[in-house]
């Protein structure tokens, strides 16, 4: 007894002077930049930015909806408000308003750079008007904030990127690299006229990218807990998009003579089993470099945890499916978002339907989420299809390529008290069409979002600092130039 419990005491020591060894050895990874002289941005920028967001680039859900003057007056915008990059760039326009420019490198051996943002927005809910504090769509500037429709979603993006390039431009700067700005005009909806033809083309032109950015992290600010810092999240890999369609045909009746089941207890039931048995928690590959990058940044108990994740992953995700947001993070999700049935409060319905969103973590697929999903509903009397829209997860991009590393110097030079770390984006972008053409796809704007507008996309109230926007064209500016010149 005596030697197993000597055993057992030398079997936990090791272990924790291991585990010890794992915490002092989880070091930063955050690298240290010189200081670079930033362009100065004047507040012409602001007054132009602010045009754009009055002209309603409304992607609707409804095709007949869609407001094509807004798209062609968005084109003249595009023309008048940037003359150097229209009359300079070679400039190529799809469907009418995606437009695609070319801005020719000195050495064409150089695989190119794409530069993307879409330039349509979600539609503004008519009876949420009134809860707006400024106009959506006026553009106003209010206490150096300005408001409205595409401030985050992502019209600063298609302007910061585009001024930019005009500050460029009027500099005589020349890039080395190819360098091409891809701004679709329906990712809102998809993407499929806009930034997927853009991607046909260019595969056809025998374009491969070394490396593509669109709109996905943000630079977070008061949100990872155990972290004072802003992070700066560049995605490295987006969920997919999957809804299921339940629907169960049943004998209906007088709802005074109710049957055992009727369609809706038997599509209730199938909901219920669904939500009781989610996808199981995991840490995935963004995830992981998300914590081996952050997790040397905290302290105490927190670190410790993060070092030695091989041992606490349950309690790791056991915290992150506490949150909304944080379980997003480690599971494909279920979210029942439709339910239609009946017709009258005494009429028992003969038909009900639901739909049940599922967004997808890297390496499952659409395909095993309906196999999961059969199994667990185990009911011949429920008819299960794939709903209209569907993308798979992305390919997980390098963190140690030319392009990441470019993201991380370029973010250290601008918001040098950010740290950086990959992350999982969780919802869809352009980006996903990009794949045929390009192995290294990132997904970063350069904005802060923090708990007062972190609810402002597709939301009430969407806008950002003047100091922020002009921060981001400041962004853009010494991207270009990092990405470029090598």
């Amino acid at each position: 007894m005596k030697r197993i419990f000597q055993t057992l005491v030398l079997g936990l020591a090791l272990l924790l002077l291991f585990m010890g060894y794992k915490t002092l050895t989880f070091t930063s990874q955050q690298i240290q930049v010189g200081t670079v002289d930033l362009v100065p941005v004047e507040d012409q920028v602001i007054d132009r930015f602010a045009q754009a967001l009055t002209i309603k680039t409304i992607s609707p859900e409804n095709e007949s909806d869609f407001d094509s003057l807004a798209f062609f007056q968005f084109n003249d915008y595009l023309k008048t408000s940037f003359p150097l990059a229209d009359s300079l760039l070679e400039k190529k326009s799809f469907k009418h308003f995606s437009h695609l420019y070319q801005w020719k490198g000195s050495d064409p051996s150089l695989n190119p750079v794409i530069l993307m943002a879409h330039l349509d927005v979600v539609p503004v809910i008519e009876e949420n008007l009134p809860d707006w504090k400024q106009p959506p769509f006026e553009g106003k500037i209010v206490n150096d904030t300005l408001w409205g429709r595409g401030t985050i979603d992502d019209k600063i993006g298609v302007i910061g990127l585009l001024e930019a390039t005009e500050a460029l431009l009027s500099s005589g700067f020349q890039p080395k690299r190819t360098l091409y700005l891809s701004f679709g005009h329906d990712e809102e909806i998809g993407g499929l006229r806009g930034a997927k033809v853009i991607v046909e083309h260019l595969k056809a032109q025998g374009i491969a990218a070394q490396f593509v950015l669109d709109e996905g992290g943000t630079i977070s600010q008061n949100i990872i807990p155990g972290i004072e810092k802003d992070v700066a999240l560049i995605g490295i890999a987006e969920k997919g998009y999957v809804s299921l369609e339940l629907s169960v045909k049943k004998e209906g009746g007088h709802s005074s003579m109710p049957e055992k089941e009727s369609a809706i207890d038997i599509l209730s039931t199938a909901i219920v089993q669904l939500k009781n048995n989610p996808f199981p928690a995991k840490l995935a590959g963004p995830i992981e470099g998300f914590i081996e990058n952050i997790g040397p940044e905290m302290s105490g108990i927190n670190k410790f945890i993060f070092a030695n994740r091989w041992l606490f992953e349950s309690i790791i995700t056991g915290v992150y499916e506490k949150t909304g947001s944080g379980n997003a993070l480690v599971r494909t999700t279920t979210a029942p978002t439709l339910f239609n049935a009946g017709i009258k409060d005494n009429v028992i319905p003969q038909n009900a339907k639901a739909t049940v969103n599922f967004r997808i973590m890297p390496g499952e697929s659409s395909s095993r989420v309906l196999a999961r999903v059969q199994d667990l509903v185990n009911d011949p009397r429920i008819q299960i299809s794939k709903g209209r829209m569907q993308s798979e997860p992305s390919q997980v991009s390098s963190t140690n390529s030319k392009g990441f590393n470019t993201l991380r110097k370029t973010v250290a030079e601008v918001y040098p008290d950010a740290l950086v770390a990959p992350f999982l984006v969780i919802g869809g972008t352009d980006a996903k069409h990009f794949e045929p053409i390009a192995n290294d796809i990132y997904r970063f704007s350069p904005m802060i979002i923090n708990p007062a507008n972190i609810k402002s996309f597709h939301g009430l109230n969407e806008r950002i600092a003047v100091k922020d926007f002009k921060r981001a064209v400041q962004f853009y500016h010494q991207l270009i130039k990092n990405s470029t010149l090598e």
